[in-house]
């Protein structure tokens, strides 16, 4: 053990041999007397280290454990996520809270999954929620002494669904006549982009090119959906240029759908927007949604709005590769969603194969013959006048 200094230099270093090992680092500091004690130290956490006498850490309850947990994450998750993660824990600590994080067993998690299904989450809520649990264990070191004895929920990747032409008519109908005047404009976009929610809600005017007609994504759920380029089609362009006439002063960096508020002005009680800030985007459709969902008659969610846009193109025979780089899916999510998908596309997939025996006759008109009705842009075409 020896105590120097590197010539020219001020601060003190400590050299020791340990496990057969040269150990000299820097005692950063100008104390004799300190780097001693600093140099004893260090030897000393090596000893115990290799010995496996590291002093385990005090217990805490899951809920002190989870207020430090999500302080920590706090600077480093999207927003989105943060809100997500809040809401996990106001359903964990009621039932995990008071317990000390070294007592929680896995017999202790299959309660809780047991407790949630019964009433009523659903089998992905509660996997998120266990997935929070396993980030507070883990980083208190504590996950893989239960981990062989929790068992995710198993969930269904067919939940989503198509809306039907007509169910779509209903739908625009009754945003239409909502108070939230942005929510015809999303909907629509929604439908003929397969943007998510949360691409939509967050859109900025610099990210629509109505020259090229275009919608570049901002961030997105995953790497390849972030930055990604859409097209616009007759329909959703059309509807942005309607909407960009409201704010004829815009900027390119406020958002489409900003932060407003709604009431009703004059005797006929109209609805009108007001404290609309275009640097803030909306909060959430939630409310706005749910009452035009009811008053059309059609149950389906926001995101099926997304389901319906694949699956049309899908129907129309849009190869697969170029649909998931509309979706903006990553290579996983792909070959997932190849096979929940894959009962749409027969008729493609039957006239690829028939490609191979050579070319085909030409397609004579039958008697009754219709156009595909889910073919927009074809439909969109004939719409417009010579």
């Amino acid at each position: 053990m020896a105590l120097f200094k590197y010539p020219g230099k001020k601060t003190w270093y400590y050299e020791f041999h340990f496990a057969g090992q040269k150990v000299r680092e820097s005692a950063k500091t100008r104390s004799k007397e300190i780097a001693r004690r600093a140099e004893s130290a260090r030897r000393r956490q090596l000893e115990e280290g290799f010995h496996g006498l590291k002093k385990r850490a005090t217990p805490k309850l899951f809920s002190v454990a989870a207020a430090e947990w999500l302080e920590l994450k706090k600077p480093t998750i999207a927003e989105r996520s943060w809100v997500i993660e809040k809401a996990n824990l106001k359903h964990l600590l009621p039932e995990l809270g008071q317990l000390l994080i070294t007592d929680i067993e896995g017999k202790d998690v299959s309660r809780y999954q047991q407790t949630r299904v019964k009433a009523g989450a659903s089998p992905k809520t509660v996997n998120l929620e266990i997935g929070t649990i396993r980030a507070i264990l883990r980083r208190n070191r504590l996950w893989a002494e239960i981990q062989p004895d929790v068992r995710m929920l198993a969930t269904r990747d067919d939940i989503g669904r198509a809306v039907s032409p007509d169910e779509e008519a209903k739908l625009l109908e009754a945003c239409g006549g909502s108070r939230s005047r942005s929510l015809l404009p999303a909907v629509t976009l929604a439908l003929n982009t397969c943007m998510r929610y949360s691409e939509i809600r967050l859109l900025r005017w610099v990210q629509i090119d109505f020259v090229n007609c275009t919608v570049t994504v901002g961030k997105s759920k995953t790497d390849s959906g972030t930055g990604r380029v859409i097209p616009l089609n007759m329909r959703a362009k059309a509807v942005m240029e309607f909407w960009a006439s409201n704010f004829p002063d815009r900027k390119p960096t406020d958002y489409i759908f900003p932060s407003e508020r709604y009431g009703a002005a004059g005797d006929a009680f109209k609805a009108c927007a007001y404290d609309t800030d275009p640097s803030k985007p909306i909060g959430r459709w939630k409310e706005a949604w749910e009452a035009a969902r009811t008053r059309a008659g059609v149950q389906c969610r926001f995101h099926d709005l997304r389901h319906t846009g694949c699956t049309r193109m899908l129907e129309a025979g849009a190869p697969f590769p170029l649909i998931a780089r509309i979706m903006g899916w990553s290579t996983a999510t792909t070959v997932r969603m190849a096979k929940r998908y894959g009962h749409i596309g027969h008729a493609a997939l039957r006239s690829a194969v028939e490609s191979i025996s050579g070319p085909k006759p030409e397609k004579q008109e039958q008697p009754g013959s219709f156009d595909n009705p889910f073919d927009l842009n074809a439909k969109e075409e004939k719409e417009v006048p010579n």
